[in-house]
């Protein structure tokens, strides 16, 4: 039975069909022969074959840069990794207490290449309590370090912890990193302290990046400074 006009095919109907009758074109093999594509490199016609080989030469380049991007990645996670790691042994020879908080904020500096580093810490034992790091903050920002279960990147929009830095006025986008005490910190541990990371780039910190570097970086700080307590 004919198809009613006010039914007409539809290339979805024809796209089924060569899908569902594969013989098709062993049938009519002069189609293929016959069929003629618009090339995308140049305005010339192409035959299927050619448009095929087309296809398959930009499939491969795209897989190719993939690979190179994972390797890419892959180096550069490895890089981090050796960086952390050499850190980590430097945070267990420092003996001086007194003197952590400003070496993990020159460290951070120089080895992980961030502008402006902070770090201010409550709850710290009398003797640590005339250190920069230990001065007083306000109780929202006490509140607010304790409310974040992961560090925080983003725009710099008034911030209070952006005034323990040694350039306020710079700061453009930053990390907030809470500090939390235990083998295991989570997020139900209340902070003892915030790690600040800023930059004058807004695209340093964003809200889009991923974030477990920086929560290696918050739980390595946590576990040093945890001995001012």
């Amino acid at each position: 039975m004919n198809q009613p006009l006010t039914n007409p095919i539809t290339e979805d109907d024809i796209a089924n069909y060569l899908a569902n009758t594969p013989d098709f074109f062993l049938r009519h093999a002069e189609l293929l022969a016959a069929v003629q594509f618009t090339s995308p490199h140049s305005n010339r016609a192409v035959g299927l074959q050619e448009r095929q080989a087309e296809m398959l030469r930009e499939k491969i380049k795209s897989l190719e840069q993939r690979i190179m991007e994972m390797i890419r990645h892959g180096s550069d996670n490895v890089m981090l990794s050796d960086k952390i790691l050499r850190w980590a042994r430097s945070l267990l020879m420092v003996s001086d207490l007194h003197a952590m908080p400003a070496s993990i904020e020159q460290d951070i500096k120089d080895r992980f290449a961030v502008p402006q580093v902070g770090i201010r810490l409550w709850g710290v034992a009398p003797e640590y309590a005339g250190l920069t790091a230990a001065r007083e903050v306000s109780d929202d920002a006490r509140v607010f370090a304790s409310s974040l279960t992961e560090p925080f990147c983003g725009l710099n929009t008034g911030f209070e912890a952006v005034s323990w830095l040694e350039d306020p006025a710079a700061v453009t986008s930053l990390a907030l990193i809470p500090l939390r005490g235990g083998a295991a910190a989570g997020s139900a541990t209340p902070a003892f302290g915030l790690l600040v990371l800023a930059s004058p780039d807004p695209h340093r910190f964003h809200s889009g990046m991923g974030t477990d570097f920086l929560a290696r970086i918050g739980e390595l700080v946590s576990a040093a400074l945890s001995r001012l307590k």
